[in-house]
């Protein structure tokens, strides 16, 4: 499936109504996961803006320990703060990475905004070195503004 396709098939998931929001989440996270080969694992952190802290939300893939995040700390926790998006080519040549798994080579946190607030991100591992391109942070943002309707 392309990343039109994906488009398509994201804005039905967030239209539909009889999903809780965590369903909604989860089953985007199925769908990238399961149609995009580089993507490896697919998750949302929300933040906490009182702890300055990132929770983990629904994902795939393999379990990780990292369920709470300080803002600042490894990818995630930076994107908390500069409100970017950040791609990490080779996770290995990052200086403040949190190691999940030695499988995971690279890494894409695109912010997630509602009404102009960064509540948080996605974040997608791949067990491939330079997996992400510009395309895949374009259709990311897009599944975020899409996502960003469900708040």
């Amino acid at each position: 499936m392309n990343f039109q396709d994906l488009k398509i098939e994201t804005q039905k998931l967030v239209e539909n109504k009889t999903a809780s929001r965590d369903e909604t989440l989860l089953a985007i996270c199925q769908l990238l996961n399961r149609n995009i080969a580089h993507y490896n694992w697919v998750g949302f952190y929300f933040a906490n803006h009182d702890t300055q802290t990132l929770h983990l939300g629904p994902y795939v893939g393999a379990e990780t320990d990292h369920t709470v995040i300080p803002f600042g700390k490894g990818i995630c926790g930076q994107v908390a703060v500069s409100n970017a998006n950040f791609v990490v080519p080779d996770v290995a040549a990052q200086d403040n990475y949190i190691a999940c798994s030695i499988t995971v080579k690279s890494e894409i946190v695109v912010p997630l905004f509602a009404n102009g607030k960064n509540i948080g991100q996605i974040d997608i591992d791949s067990h491939v070195i330079d997996a992400f391109t510009e395309e895949d942070e374009r259709f990311l943002e897009f599944v975020n503004s899409e996502v960003a309707k469900l708040y």
